[in-house]
């Protein structure tokens, strides 16, 4: 259990919008020194003088959490300016729609990289720091939380290089925390498990690096009913941002692993994993939403 927040250091990838900025937000009230590291300079800009004002220690940091050696410069700043971190937040991810064969190599590169590698550079980075700084106190207590998704427990059409990422940030986590419970008991991990939320997540096309933009490519169409159909769910949304960060550090406080936005989302997760199981055919994800499914399949086969 950690009840006591005030002067502890927490480190956020993302910072700069959606979960990771909210996250800041209470940081900030809770007395914390926060590294905000986001790609996109003016929303960490926007960030950093916000949270600046609420009083609290900022450390900005301009970064894409895809570069190991970016990541690791912010190891290295973080621990110049605070000491080792108490809170990671691996939270920085992108979006990606459309069928799972039309996604490009490119498509591939920048959602694994930023999404699976991304989170894997900030365990490899920051989980040695923590564990020195509780070999040295025994006061020390530090936490690690990655932003994976509903669909990284779940596998819904049209969406096949996001699903795959988070399955993996799920599987990293989950064997993260069974790693760390070996080796102490003053560093912990959960793994947030986020359905559609307004956030920045459907417009993640607006920080993609030129390395990985698609020259004289157009969307496919199941590209553009991807990213409407994710525009339309994030966009309405009925639980915020802000209520989910509240439910990171309510998890945190009381060492839970598994954080949902949506607990009634579980019941789908429960119908693929007797899927499993049984070995049966995966369930239609639309059975209880039939007319969804006709219109997609519709959508896709009209010519």
């Amino acid at each position: 259990m950690i009840t006591n927040f005030k002067n502890k250091t927490a480190v956020l990838t993302g910072a700069g919008s959606g979960f990771g900025l909210e996250c800041a937000r209470i940081g900030a009230k809770l007395g914390m020194n926060l590294v905000l590291a986001d790609v996109q300079q003016d929303a960490l800009d926007k960030a950093v003088a916000e949270i600046s004002a609420l009083g609290a220690q900022v450390l900005p940091f301009k970064l894409d959490v895809s570069k190991a050696d970016q990541v690791e410069a912010l190891g290295a700043a973080t621990f110049e300016r605070f000491g080792a971190p108490h809170f990671v937040f691996n939270n920085a991810g992108v979006g990606a729609g459309g069928l799972i064969w039309e996604h490009t190599l490119k498509d591939w590169e920048w959602v694994v990289g930023v999404n699976i590698m991304g989170v894997a550079h900030g365990v490899r980075v920051f989980t040695p720091m923590m564990l020195e700084a509780a070999k040295k106190d025994p006061s020390y207590q530090g936490h690690i939380v990655n932003t994976a998704s509903m669909a990284g427990l779940l596998n819904a059409p049209n969406m096949g290089v996001y699903n795959v990422s988070k399955h993996a940030v799920v599987s990293m986590s989950e064997t993260l925390y069974q790693d760390l419970r070996l080796v102490t008991d003053q560093v912990s991990a959960s793994v947030l498990c986020p359905f559609f939320v307004p956030t920045g997540i459907s417009q993640s096309h607006r920080n993609r690096p030129e390395e990985f933009k698609q020259r004289g490519i157009k969307p496919t169409k199941s590209q553009l009913i991807g990213q409407a159909m994710s525009d339309k769910a994030v966009g309405s949304g009925k639980v915020s941002a802000a209520d989910v960060a509240q439910m990171v550090f309510d998890a945190v406080a009381e060492d839970r692993f598994y954080i949902y936005s949506h607990p009634k989302a579980i019941n789908s997760v429960q119908t693929r994993l007797e899927d499993v199981l049984q070995a049966r055919n995966p369930t239609d994800p639309f059975a209880h939403k039939p007319e969804i499914g006709s219109e997609l399949k519709k959508a896709l086969r009209a010519e």
